[in-house]
């Protein structure tokens, strides 16, 4: 068995092509269902965020399972294959491993080091878990890239140094509206994304920040938090000819900002959503000045914050080489498991043997004839079963174990018998 990664992402493809491939949360338990139910398939999750879509699954052939796991991406896109296929990705086995841990550590983040994406696989895996599709393989991989990721914002400063989305955009708005200090700022969505905008704007001291969203509570909830006001979405016309600053983070099935909302003095229009929540002619009203993900895409990569990006990769390359070196010996421990069985079974029956051929043979001389049977055994197997392991982590296309399956006879059925581990509680 062996990890398969199908993606696409900001890095692969335009972000017009990533909001036809947005997903909801009905889209996304159906996309991960469909391909838990694929032939090949052993496990699944599924990491869908603004700027990436990616299926993570353990699978017992590569070739078979990536064509169809790219189909399953194209076909409910609802856009041409050959406009959808050149964008994709893959990422097999070893490859898989280092890129979800550097997708956890925030190095493949459109603002490189940000936090965000920390939650979003940990959601990955919760969704996973309850609806039934991941098991030990994606359990321990996605257990260990949360640990990478908490442990690249332990020990470096990398999210601090590299710009989030909201910070980022807020600096390129400067040009239109300046400080965001004293200035009307409507917020829109009330999800982990609005929450950081309506954080952001209110550690730079926003006069007045309002929150509209579909579910009044909801708004009222976050609103409340950052000593705001909630509105309702029936009100967002007015609230945005208001504005000096909107930013979207909703997420809409369809646009929810129009050119006609929006007042002929200057203003900040940034659209942090996919599907997209402004419509892109808002940038030919008047003193509208419209920041989007693609707008933010570029400067957010030439951004990468030097020293803390190459400790961060310090770590997820020593983070990487562990967890490999840890699944080959994992991968060698049955065999080892049943080799020892096996040893045990033949010292069983040769005694078992010995009884019948000497029957008054005393209990003291019998012990220490067990003893010494027992004795050549480990020594005869210590040597084989250490170089086993120690070969494991060495590269190359010997399967040790194998071969001392093999040289030993070992039952399969013995081998398999042997239990991995089962799942656990999600990295908090």
């Amino acid at each position: 068995m062996s990890i398969l990664v199908v993606g696409i992402s900001h890095n692969s493809a335009p972000v017009q092509l990533l909001e036809q491939l947005a997903i909801d949360h009905d889209g996304l338990h159906k996309l991960l269902q469909d391909v838990a139910h694929t032939e090949h398939v052993t496990e699944a999750t599924v990491i869908a965020t603004c700027n990436r879509l990616e299926v993570y699954s353990e699978v017992d052939r590569f070739h078979g399972s990536v064509e169809q796991l790219s189909r399953l991406l194209v076909e409910r896109s609802g856009v041409r294959v050959e406009d959808v296929l050149p964008h994709l990705y893959v990422h097999y086995d070893d490859g898989a491993v280092s890129h979800l841990f550097k997708v956890a550590a925030g190095l493949d983040s459109m603002a490189v080091g940000e936090g965000q994406i920390l939650g979003q696989t940990r959601a990955a895996l919760q969704l996973g878990q309850e609806l039934g599709t991941v098991g030990p393989a994606l359990n321990t991989l996605f257990q260990q890239a949360l640990r990478v990721g908490k442990r690249s914002h332990a020990e470096t400063d990398i999210d601090k140094a590299a710009p989030s989305l909201v910070s980022a955009s807020l600096e390129r708005a400067r040009a239109t509206v300046g400080d965001v200090s004293g200035l009307r700022v409507v917020v829109l969505g009330a999800g982990a994304m609005a929450g950081l905008a309506t954080a952001t704007v209110s550690r730079l001291g926003a006069r007045e920040i309002v929150v509209v969203n579909r579910t009044p509570e909801r708004a009222e909830r976050l609103a409340a938090e950052y000593g705001g006001r909630a509105a309702a979405l029936a009100d967002i016309a007015i609230e945005v000819a208001q504005a000096d600053v909107v930013i979207a983070c909703a997420g809409a099935r369809s646009v929810l900002v129009t050119p006609q909302m929006v007042g002929t003095r200057p203003v900040a229009l940034i659209d942090l959503a996919l599907p997209h929540d402004i419509d892109p002619a808002c940038a030919d009203v008047p003193g509208a000045t419209l920041i989007d993900l693609g707008t933010l895409a570029d400067e957010l990569q030439a951004s990468e914050a030097g020293q803390e990006v190459v400790a961060v990769r310090g770590i997820v390359s020593q983070e990487v080489t562990a967890f490999l070196a840890a699944r080959r010996q994992a991968q060698v421990t049955p065999t080892v498991v049943a080799l020892r069985t096996m040893a045990t079974n033949v010292v069983e029956a040769e005694m078992a043997r010995l009884d019948g051929r000497l029957p008054a043979l005393d209990p003291t001389t019998r012990d220490e004839v067990l003893r010494a049977v027992r004795r050549v055994a480990d020594k005869l197997l210590h040597e084989p079963t250490v170089r086993v392991k120690e070969l494991a982590n060495e590269t190359g296309a010997i399967s040790y174990e194998r071969a001392l399956a093999e040289l030993f006879a070992l039952d399969p059925e013995a081998v398999s018998a042997v239990t991995r581990p089962g799942l656990g509680e999600v990295e908090q």
